[in-house]
């Protein structure tokens, strides 16, 4: 039996899927993110071959943050984006605002590691505590 028909209509890898709904721009860079522990399936952190069905949540963690999608409709395909977005419900909280980001400090490329007296600022600035 070839891989094609063992595929099953009502389950997907989650590379594959998140691949197919352009989650990720390659296949490998999905199974890639999935190994690093980067995609989470119902809470769970999975391997790129764990299946996927109708109704599982995926979060993904790319670039500093976070997606968080409900699988609508299988496919094994890529596809163009206004079917992806068919197959998909995003419930990703909205990025935050651009003034919020332009307060953060911000250290020249190249400078080098933080000093322990900038990392402290560095947290207090963003409210963390020891």
């Amino acid at each position: 039996m070839s891989p094609a028909e063992q595929r099953s209509p009502d389950q997907a890898r989650v590379d594959a899927w998140t691949w197919s709904v352009r989650l990720f721009k390659t296949r490998s860079a999905a199974a890639d993110a999935c190994r690093a522990g980067h995609v989470r399936v119902n809470g769970v952190t999975v391997k790129p071959a764990q299946p996927v069905r109708r109704g599982d949540e995926i979060r993904i963690r790319h670039a500093g943050t976070e997606r968080i999608v409900v699988v609508e409709q299988i496919i094994h395909k890529r596809v163009g984006p206004p079917v992806a977005a068919q197959c998909l419900i995003d419930r990703s909280p909205p990025p935050p605002p651009k003034e919020v980001l332009a307060t953060l400090p911000r250290r020249d490329r190249g400078a080098g590691r933080p000093t322990k007296r900038e990392r402290r600022e560095t947290d207090r600035l963003m409210g963390r505590t020891d």
